[in-house]
């Protein structure tokens, strides 16, 4: 079977995938749209980590500023608390879809960068340190800006917030599409799968580009990159404003699809998810990647179906949710014990070091 076969087959899969899912119902279906913005997360932080070598530990920041500028602008928030804006859109802001998405891409990145610069001299665990106390300072301030301002609704978070719209179409509404009812969730799969289709379009042009690859020269060694005269200061900055347009975007649709968002769906959990999914799939490569997005963001759904029957098994005394974390940290570490490069590694990382010569080698 040729390439093009392959292709064709793997995007008719996609497209029946929630028309088939919808047969159980919405719930398998949103728990899909779910995994595609994890692969957009997951996207993301792969430019920053797998292809710059750059440990970033509070990537889901520049998700919860796409959330909340979404939020913002597509929200009565605003109109009730602020009586300038009240006058100047009475019927409220309706950000329309092309200046939302480019607007959370663009604050995203700006984050980035104003995180990026201070770590320019930072490496490994300290790398790491810097941007984890990045991440918790976000969401600190997302659970206090009410006062004296109230911006973000502190702790209580923000509601009624549109869904999609574009060309006359709501994906917040079920649709007819040819005699077949296409649901709410079904819609936004698509969408979601579109952007995630483009996503996968921009990493591998990225990584295949001189960026790319100097990208890749600082993480395997970023003094010998530095001589052989790549910019490192720039780079490193632009993977990090790049990584962060992906985790806005991703912001954005994850507000639209809810509907609603507070501080507590940006813990240092999702950040450290979002990690093991790069790390679990296989740092630096696009199908590793989106595997293990995918495997990690539907894996803890799977296994509410495990958990509640261990719960009766046990008299009620072990929490369900406690108990599928523990499942899911199980499997994780199974799997890296068994692939300790990822499920699906970057076919470089399966290449044999090349044998030393010896002294007889060149008789």
């Amino acid at each position: 079977m040729n390439k093009l076969s392959v292709f064709l087959l793997s995007a008719l899969g996609l497209l029946l995938l929630p028309l088939l899912a919808q047969q159980f119902g919405n719930g398998p279906v949103r728990i899909i749209d779910l995994a595609l913005l994890y692969v957009l997360l997951a996207l993301g932080l792969n430019i920053v980590v797998g292809y710059a070598g750059l440990l970033d530990l509070g990537y889901v920041a520049f998700y919860a500023v796409g959330a909340y500028m979404f939020a913002l602008l597509n929200s009565p928030h605003l109109i009730e608390h602020f009586a300038s804006i009240t006058a100047q859109f009475p019927q409220g802001m309706h950000s329309p879809l092309w200046l939302v998405i480019p607007l959370g891409a663009g604050v995203a990145g700006f984050f980035g960068v104003i995180l990026g610069a201070p770590t320019l001299k930072l490496r490994g665990d300290y790398l790491a340190i810097v941007t984890l106390g990045f991440g918790e300072i976000i969401r600190v301030f997302l659970n206090n800006l009410e006062q004296p301002a109230n911006i973000t609704n502190g702790p209580r978070g923000i509601g009624q917030i549109d869904s999609i719209h574009f060309f006359g179409l709501d994906l917040g509404k079920s649709t007819e599409l040819f005699g077949f009812t296409l649901p709410s969730v079904t819609l936004y799969y698509y969408w979601f799968l579109a952007l995630v289709v483009v996503s996968v379009l921009i990493c591998y042009r990225l990584e295949n580009s001189r960026i790319g690859r100097a990208w890749m020269a600082i993480r395997e060694d970023e003094i010998a990159a530095k001589a052989m005269g790549i910019n490192t200061r720039n780079l490193k900055l632009l993977a990090f404003g790049m990584g962060a347009t992906f985790g806005g975007v991703s912001g954005t649709m994850f507000a639209s699809f809810q509907g609603f968002v507070s501080p507590e769906s940006f813990s240092l959990q999702e950040s450290v998810m979002i990690v093991a999914m790069v790390v679990l799939g296989g740092i630096g490569h696009i199908p590793g990647v989106i595997l293990g997005a995918l495997l990690l963001a539907m894996l803890p759904e799977a296994l509410r179906y495990v958990a509640g029957p261990l719960q009766e098994m046990t008299g009620g005394r072990l929490d369900a949710s406690i108990l599928r974390q523990l499942l899911v940290a199980l499997a994780m570490i199974g799997i890296m014990l068994v692939r300790p490069r990822g499920l699906w590694p970057s076919p470089e990382h399966r290449k044999a070091a090349p044998k030393s010569l010896g002294k007889g080698s060149l008789q």
